[in-house]
């Protein structure tokens, strides 16, 4: 008898390759290559990816850890790494500085063409919670951390790391998201600069080297208003599943435009800031933001990497119109080991954009309440605008 693994794979054998969009994931829902709890959450599809959800049973862990090849995530736990196990159901407190390890509700059987790849949402990395996926056997020959192998069958886990706030979570709270894919999908710089061409990509000269750079705002509008907000430490809960509930004062302070045109990162402090560009993604692309090369600075300026189809773009982009519509690229920064001068245009990330196998039939900001189409600075949905 042929698995259902061979039979998907065999349907699959001349579709499209690039990142698979809404309809192709609901596809797999139907098929059983996607195990949901029950119906799919209002908004737990999205034009490129799907939100994934927390399950009951969370631990405390001692450290991070991949549970390497021939090994289970719940054979490690036993083995010693977890310190107590932790109930989500009516909801638990995940304090700052501490590392969880979370079942995640959705469990995968993907055909053999299909892998997959997991990214915090954006509303995670604006509080500077750190997660990332983990699956059963990452830690094998080339598996690792939010990386989700060709053809997977088996659990999935959120590890979820505070690190300047605590937070409220309980069964069903989402704080990732998994992209599934066929084939390569990875714009090249050639190919990245012709779609620039035709169909502009940020508001000025497209800086194209290993994909799109991206750097810093340090002006903002030339107003009063903020150009960043740095966290405060020892600030209250946040409650993930309660958004506009926090008021930014309590847990930023605002960062004023500098004077001298550069702003020093404080080791381990974190900061919210916006891009200088105004960026797009056209509607058969996707994006992810990457680091930038670690010569350039020891600091990092990207949590919550994946950018759908349509952030930023409208038809009215293109025929010298680029950047009206488009949306900053909000950055959660963090120096390392030393404080680190920032200034005004300096690169400090990379936006690589995917090929989509098909185009989305619902875009970014299109009839879905999106939280960030259109931004500029902002914080995440959790705090009430300032």
């Amino acid at each position: 008898m042929t698995d259902a693994n061979e039979n998907d794979s065999e349907r699959g054998a001349g579709a499209m390759s690039g990142v698979l969009p809404r309809e192709s994931i609901e596809g797999l829902i139907a098929s059983g290559g996607i195990a949901l709890a029950g119906a799919p959450a209002p908004r737990q599809l999205q034009p490129a990816s799907l939100d994934l959800t927390l399950g009951r049973r969370a631990w405390r862990a001692r450290a991070s850890f991949l549970p390497g090849a021939g090994r289970s995530v719940r054979e490690r736990l036993h083995d010693g790494l977890s310190m107590h196990e932790i109930d989500l159901a009516s909801g638990a407190v995940l304090e700052r500085g501490c590392v969880y390890l979370v079942e995640v509700r959705e469990r995968l059987k993907l055909p053999r063409e299909v892998a997959g790849a997991a990214n915090p949402k954006s509303s995670t990395g604006r509080i500077d919670v750190f997660v990332r996926l983990v699956t059963e056997g990452a830690g094998a020959r080339r598996a690792a951390f939010d990386e989700i192998p060709a053809g997977y069958d088996g659990p999935l886990y959120a590890e979820v790391c505070p690190r300047t706030f605590s937070i409220v979570v309980r069964e069903g709270s989402s704080l990732n998201q998994a992209r599934f894919k066929r084939g390569g999908s990875v714009l090249d710089d050639r190919s990245l600069a012709d779609l620039h061409a035709r169909d502009p990509l940020v508001d000025g000269t497209a800086h194209i080297d290993g994909g799109l750079h991206v750097s810093v705002d340090l002006v903002g509008a030339g107003d009063d208003r903020p150009i960043g907000w740095r966290a405060r430490r020892h600030a209250a809960l946040i409650d993930v599943d309660a958004p506009g509930a926090c008021a930014p004062e309590d847990y930023f302070d605002p960062i004023a435009r500098p004077g001298q045109g550069f702003l020093i990162l404080d080791p381990d402090e974190f900061y919210i800031l916006a891009s200088k560009e105004a960026l797009g993604v056209p509607p058969d692309c996707a994006a992810e933001m990457a680091a930038i090369s670690p010569g350039l600075g020891e600091f990092r300026a990207h949590y919550a990497g994946f950018f759908d189809p349509g952030f930023g773009w409208s038809p009215d982009r293109g025929q010298g119109r680029a950047g009206a519509n488009g949306a900053r690229a909000v950055l959660e920064v963090r120096s390392h080991d030393a404080p680190f001068i920032l200034e005004h245009g300096q690169a400090v990330a990379r936006l690589a954009y995917e090929r989509m196998a098909a185009r989305p039939g619902v875009l970014y900001g299109d009839d879905m309440a999106s939280n960030y189409q259109g931004q500029s600075l902002k914080l995440s949905k959790h705090f009430r605008a300032p």
